[in-house]
């Protein structure tokens, strides 16, 4: 979740129709309907399932930051109708999404109660699971789940982004950028999901302007390599939760570029071990909108400012957003009445084996589903789930 910052609705962003990305505050009704289960819209604008024979083996995933339930707090969102914020009601709907989803690999974020709930829930729907808990005491994490009778898992990795910590030499010092595109300290009144404010969460960590501390920011990441089934394809999914504060870009950006040397890194290591050319996939909440510096660094490796970390300079691995490339970026990802706008994506590596075929839909800014804001009844996160289906010609 990322709170409201003036500074951030100011940001362009693509615009997919004419109509606005703000999203109208009216009242919600009373009723009391089931969750929205969007549907895959073909690149070409058909039906996926009235297009032709496929050239290859096709799968589908989708990501979803579902909104840990220890963040859900009526101060936070005040907005959303009580029933709305129970655990009860807010883990059904989810796992309703989930399961009319159906896809063949889910990369969830802010996944609370993994082992208490969500893993043997949605195993049942007939998919394996991995999972990554956030450093420190935080509750959530990112998880992937995948069907077997799609994909064998061949090999894991967990990403912790606190390990930025270690590359940090005693006698480093901030970069001058730090002071440019952001400030020492997050906004008094912007709440971050981890229920502490900015300043609250400085103090007690120590010296916002020491590299060590700014880095030490608990988020984490997860990828795996898997073996299609039928073509022996390989595939690499990874996943991923980047911090939060928009005033943190230096941090944000770091992370980003510590994901891509692990991930290339990690490619690399697929490749010699399975004697394969594995496609790239990498889903997620980035907390960035569409043309800022994390958004522009995943998507063409330029970044005018240099990193907190300065061994991750460098692009290893080329992306290309699956909605980028084919509609445009959505007006948003996440919803609430103080910040509406892209914060989510799936990317992947550009190859000769792969090729998206559709996108999941998203809902228009004035679609009844979204009035007022996340979450509601129609939606029990305050992000909406994104999603492709890919096609993999066969070797």
């Amino acid at each position: 979740m990322l709170k409201s910052l003036s500074s951030l609705n100011s940001l362009p962003i693509p615009r997919i129709s004419t109509s606005s990305s703000r999203i109208c505050l009216s009242k919600m009704s009373t009723a009391k309907p089931s969750p929205v289960c969007p549907k895959f819209i073909s690149v070409e604008g058909d039906d996926i399932y009235s297009r032709s024979k496929p050239d290859g083996v096709r799968f589908s995933l989708v990501s979803y930051n579902i909104l840990a339930q220890v963040y859900v707090k009526s101060s936070v969102f005040p907005h959303s109708p009580s029933p709305c914020r129970k655990w009860k009601a807010r883990s059904e709907a989810i796992l309703t999404v989930l399961k009319n989803l159906g896809t063949d690999f889910l990369c969830l974020q802010e996944l609370d109660e993994y082992d208490s709930f969500y893993k043997k829930n949605i195993e049942s729907y007939g998919y394996s699971s991995i999972y990554i808990q956030r450093s420190g005491q935080k509750r959530d994490g990112c998880g992937i789940f995948y069907k077997p009778d799609c994909a064998d898992l061949l090999l894991e990795e967990r990403i912790e982004y606190n390990d930025l910590v270690d590359a940090i030499q005693d006698d480093s010092i901030l970069h001058d950028d730090k002071h440019g595109d952001t400030q020492a300290n997050g906004d008094e009144n912007s709440e971050a999901k981890n229920g502490s404010s900015s300043k609250s969460t400085l103090k007690d960590s120590g010296d916002p302007n020491d590299p060590r501390v700014r880095l030490k920011r608990d988020c984490v990441g997860i990828m795996a390599a898997f073996r299609l089934k039928d073509t022996f394809h390989h595939v690499i999914v990874a996943n991923t939760h980047i911090y939060w504060d928009p005033e943190w870009a230096d941090v944000k950006l770091a992370q980003a570029k510590y994901l891509l040397s692990r991930l290339a890194q990690f490619k690399e290591l697929v490749s010699e071990k399975y004697e394969c050319m594995p496609s790239v996939i990498l889903a997620g909440d980035f907390n960035s909108t569409p043309g800022d510096k994390v958004y522009e660094y995943l998507v063409s490796g330029n970044s005018s400012s240099p990193s907190l970390v300065d061994c991750l300079d460098g692009l290893p691995i080329p992306l290309c957003s699956v909605y980028g490339s084919t509609r445009g970026e959505p007006p948003f990802t996440n919803c609430t009445p103080d910040f509406t706008n892209t914060l989510d994506y799936i990317f992947f590596v550009p190859d000769d084996h792969i090729k998206p075929l559709s996108f999941l839909e998203l809902p228009e800014a004035n679609s009844s589903t979204v009035l007022g804001g996340l979450p509601n009844y129609y939606h029990p996160s305050d992000h909406l789930p994104i999603g492709a289906e890919f096609e993999i010609t066969r070797e």
